[in-house]
């Protein structure tokens, strides 16, 4: 068997302190070195220096895996030509896999090794869900390999016998349960927010949609005539599934949206540039943008001390990173705290209209309002279960 090249390592140029890359003679810099930049950007290029070679199969190792994985799940998990939100999940999981098991040849890597890698996602105080999630893509990834005839069979299929964690069965922490917010608590907000964060978060709370299906809201996805209109998202949670996504919007929620409708039908209702905010390079708000503006909104609101908040002056990020680390950390848990205790997120709004309508109209008109019925529900469930939702639209907003 010829003797395969050695992988380009990830190096440090300290008097820079630029990480880079030397393939095929030519020396690439990165970036600051150990950050998530350059780190990402020396994936890429390892993924393309590894499709040049001739892969040996017999040494392939862990970490060469998880660069070919990655590289396959960006072109993969897209939509709208956007990458998902799961590349970045599938990301951190390989991340803990190749800190503990990179330079580990791929054929060797077992059930034991995958429990340590659970353990370690466990000692770094992951949720239990999370490492049942992140424990799965580490399997994909092996999946993968198997099909590409990377590693032998016999691997993926040892590592499936290792279960999932259950409830109370481990030292993982259990996620806790998101609960309805008060609308007391979200209309004490509404001071503090923009007029299109504020319009967002009625339309969830009228209409118990996801936090993206409202912030991507257009004219041109509403079918606006009967009593009830229809808001088909241009693009939704289970699309990739081949299901339709159909938000009945009721009376409330057609005032609300009137206020927003411009001349433009393909305009986002909801555009930061409507209230000139910091963020309106883009269309529209993304979802973490949405959450922190609840969430500084909520800061204002019910008066968090000033130390702690998110949104402070130059003078005081200056004054925490000249903090001893351990000041530094204990102010990050007050302020973790403070939030759990006075702050909500955009889910909770969600929660709310769910329970709204599962106490007026039972578990199976909830189940339908929020789209929470399977892929394979047949086309006669389905229109029973647009009537139903059309139903509660009316009646609630």
């Amino acid at each position: 068997m010829s003797q395969r090249k050695k992988k380009p390592g990830y190096l440090l140029h300290k008097p820079s302190g630029q990480a880079y890359v030397r393939i095929n003679g030519k020396c690439i810099y990165l970036g600051p070195h150990n950050e998530p930049e350059s780190l990402e950007l020396y994936g890429e290029l390892i993924a393309d220096w590894l499709k040049s070679k001739d892969v040996d199969r017999f040494s392939l190792t862990v970490d060469e895996l998880a660069i070919g994985y990655l590289d396959r799940c960006r072109t993969y998990y897209r939509k709208n030509g956007k990458e998902t939100a799961e590349v970045g999940c599938t990301r951190a999981a390989l991340r803990i896999l190749v800190a503990d098991f990179g330079k580990t040849r791929a054929r060797d890597f077992g059930p034991l090794k995958l429990q340590q890698v659970r353990d370690e996602m466990i000692s770094l105080g992951w949720k239990r869900q999370s490492i049942n999630q992140n424990i799965g893509r580490i399997r994909r990834a092996f999946k993968w390999a198997t099909s590409q005839e990377l590693v032998p069979a016999t691997v993926l299929m040892s590592l499936q016998s290792v279960s999932g964690l259950s409830r109370g069965r481990s030292k993982a922490v259990e996620s806790e349960r998101v609960m309805p917010v008060a609308w007391e608590v979200v209309d004490a907000c509404s001071p503090f927010m923009s007029r299109p964060i504020w319009g967002a978060v009625r339309l969830q709370w009228y209409s118990g949609m996801r936090p993206g299906e409202a912030l991507t809201i257009r004219a041109c996805d509403i079918e606006m005539t009967g009593p009830v209109w229809e808001y088909r998202p241009d693009s939704h949670k289970t699309e990739h599934h081949g299901r339709e996504r159909i938000i009945p919007l009721g009376p409330k929620a057609q005032e609300l949206l009137q206020d927003f409708l411009t001349d433009d039908p393909s305009q986002y209702l909801f555009s930061p540039r409507i209230s000139g905010h910091w963020a309106a390079t883009s269309d529209h708000y993304g979802n973490s943008t949405y959450s922190v503006a609840i969430q500084r909104s909520c800061e204002y609101a019910f008066n968090m001390p000033r130390e702690l908040r998110s949104n402070v002056s130059k003078e005081l990020r200056a004054r925490r990173r000249r903090m001893p680390v351990a000041e530094r950390e204990e102010l990050r848990a007050r302020a973790k705290q403070w939030r759990k205790a006075h702050g909500w997120h955009p889910n909770q709004l969600r929660h709310a209209a769910a329970t709204e309508v599962r106490r007026r109209f039972g578990l199976e008109a909830a189940q339908v309002v929020l789209g929470h019925s399977g892929a394979d529900v047949t086309q006669i469930y389905a229109e029973r279960d647009s009537d139903l939702a059309r139903q509660v639209a009316a009646e609630m907003g």
